[in-house]
C-alpha cells in the first residue's frame, strides 16, 4: 500500500509507477477525480485523476473498488486520453459495481457550498465528491451497480433529482438541472461505462489467495483524512491506511506491506493551517529552483509551501503503521544554505509534538525548528545513497530518527530514473 502522509501532493503517482513494474494488479480504493497524479517517462508526462498510476505498465490489471466517486463523464474523457497516447486499457480496467457516481448536480452543489461559506471556503476542488460522499452517508446516492441498469437508473435518479433541484432553487436560487437532458448523457455514459464493470472485490480477493501481488495506490494525504485530518480543511473521503482497505474490500490481513510518502518539505492546496509555511525571504531560496513543480496537477493552483514539519509526519506515520519511508523531492532543497524542519510545536507556551486536534488551537501553534546545514549542491544525477551529500544524509537521517522509520526510496526527479533506491546493507 502506498499512503500519502502530508497534505497531498507527495509524488504518490511516481511511486506507484516504479513500484508497478513489480505487481500485477494495481487499486484505488477511496476518493474520486479530486487526485491528481503525474507521471514523468522518458517518452511522455501524464496526468491522472482517477484511473491507477499503474496503467502505463502494459502486465497491469486496474482496479477502481467500492470506496471510489465516479465521474462517468470525467472517466471516460481519462479513457480516450489514454487511448490517444497509445495506452490499451481493453481488458485492463476494472470498475467496482459499488462505487458511487457523482452527478452534474453534485458539482453544482460544491460550487454553491463554496460560494456561500465566502471566507471559510475549504477550496474544494469543485468536483462534486464531496456532495456525492454526503448521498451516500444519508442513503440517497446511486451506485454503479444501479447507474447501469437503465430501468433502476431512471427511477432512482427522478427521486434524487427532484430533492437536489428543490435545495438548489429554494435555497441557491440557481435555475434547476434539465431532468431529460441529464438522463439522455448520462444513460450514454452508463453503456460505455457497463463493460468495464466487474466483481472487482472478488477478483482482489483471488489474487490474493493465489498469492499475487497487489497494489493499493492511496489518493489524497493523510492529513485530509475527514477523520484525523486537519478539519473541517479535509478532503470528503478517508485517506489512511485501514480505509483504503475498506474500500478496497481487502481485510488488514491482506496487507503487506505500507509505504508512507513524505515530500522532503510540506505543501496544501487550498485553505487550511500551514504552521511551517515559509516567509517571503524564505520563499527566495525555493523560487531559485528552475523546477519547482508546486502546482497542483487537478485545480492547477500554485501550493502553499513550508519547511518539513515532522510533528505531522510522525503523526501520520503512526496513524498508518508506516513500514518504509519514500522521500520525495529532495532536489528542490538541493541550492538552500539552511534548512529547517519542524521538530515541535509550541501552544499558550507549552511544548507538544502532536498536532491539536481543535482547529483554532491547530492555527494558533508556533513551530519549533532545528536547523540544518544545505548541501548545495545538485542530486538529480545521484543513483545511490553513497553518491548524495554528507548533509543531505544527515538530513535523511534527521528524518529516520524523528519518525522512526526507515527511507527505502528517495526520489531526486519527476522521472522515474531519478529515483534512488537504498540497499538493506546500507545504514547512516
Amino acid at each position: 500500500m502506498v499512503i500519502g502522509l502530508q497534505w497531498g501532493d507527495e509524488g504518490k503517482g511516481k511511486l506507484v509507477d516504479l513500484l508497478s513494474a513489480q505487481v500485477t494488479h494495481v487499486v484505488r480504493a477511496q476518493g474520486g477525480n479530486n487526485a491528481g497524479h503525474t507521471i514523468k517517462t522518458e517518452e511522455r508526462e501524464l496526468s491522472l485523476h482517477m484511473i491507477p498510476s499503474g496503467v502505463l505498465h502494459s502486465h497491469v490489471q486496474c482496479y477502481i473498488s467500492g470506496g471510489c466517486f465516479i465521474d462517468p463523464r470525467g472517466l471516460l474523457d481519462e479513457v480516450k486520453k489514454l487511448e490517444s497516447a497509445g495506452i490499451s486499457i481493453e481488458n485492463r480496467l476494472h470498475i467496482s459495481p459499488y462505487s458511487h457516481v457523482i452527478f452534474p448536480f453534485h458539482k453544482e452543489l460544491d460550487k454553491l457550498y463554496e460560494q456561500r461559506k465566502g471566507r471559510k471556503a475549504i477550496g474544494t476542488t469543485g468536483r462534486g465528491i464531496g456532495p456525492c460522499a454526503s448521498d451516500r452517508v444519508s442513503r440517497v446516492g446511486i451506485r454503479i451497480a444501479e447507474f447501469i441498469r437503465q430501468d433502476v437508473f431512471e427511477e432512482k435518479i427522478i427521486e434524487l433529482l427532484a430533492m437536489k433541484n428543490l435545495e438548489i432553487e429554494k435555497v441557491f436560487q440557481k435555475p434547476p438541472i434539465d431532468g431529460e437532458a441529464l438522463l439522455s448523457e448520462y444513460a450514454l455514459y452508463a453503456e460505455l461505462i457497463r463493460p468495464f464493470v466487474k466483481d472487482v472485490e472478488g477478483r482482489l480477493y483471488q489474487a490474493l489467495v493465489q498469492d499475487e501481488t497487489v497494489l493499493l495506490e492511496g489518493a489524497q494525504g493523510t492529513l485530509l483524512d475527514t477523520l484525523y485530518g486537519s478539519y473541517p480543511y479535509v478532503t470528503s473521503s478517508f485517506t489512511t491506511s485501514s480505509s483504503v482497505c475498506a474500500g478496497a474490500g481487502i481485510g488488514p490481513r491482506g496487507v503487506d506491506e505500507v509505504i508512507g510518502v513524505l515530500k522532503a518539505y510540506t505543501t496544501r492546496v487550498g485553505a487550511g493551517p500551514l504552521p511551517t509555511r515559509l516567509s517571503e525571504e524564505e520563499m527566495g531560496g525555493f523560487r531559485g529552483q528552475g523546477e519547482l513543480r508546486e502546482t497542483g496537477t487537478t485545480t492547477g493552483r500554485d501550493r502553499r509551501i513550508g519547511w518539513l514539519d515532522l510533528v505531522l509526519a510522525r503523526f501520520a506515520v503512526e496513524l498508518n503503521w508506516v513500514d518504509n519511508l519514500a522521500l520525495t523531492k529532495l532536489d528542490i532543497l538541493d541550492e538552500l544554505e539552511e534548512i529547517k524542519i519542524c521538530t515541535g510545536y509550541s501552544l499558550d507556551g507549552e511544548a507538544i509534538d502532536r498536532p491539536p486536534p481543535l482547529l483554532s488551537d491547530f492555527e494558533r501553534v508556533e513551530p519549533i525548528y532545528e536547523t540544518l546545514p544545505g548541501w548545495e549542491r545538485p542530486t538529480r544525477e545521484v543513483k545511490s545513497i553513497r553518491q548524495l551529500p554528507k548533509n543531505a544524509r544527515a538530513y535523511i537521517d534527521a528524518i529516520e530518527d524523528y519518525c522512526r522509520v526507515p527511507i527505502s526510496i528517495i526520489s531526486v526527479g519527476p522521472s522515474r530514473e531519478e529515483t534512488i533506491q537504498i540497499d538493506e546493507e546500507w545504514i547512516g
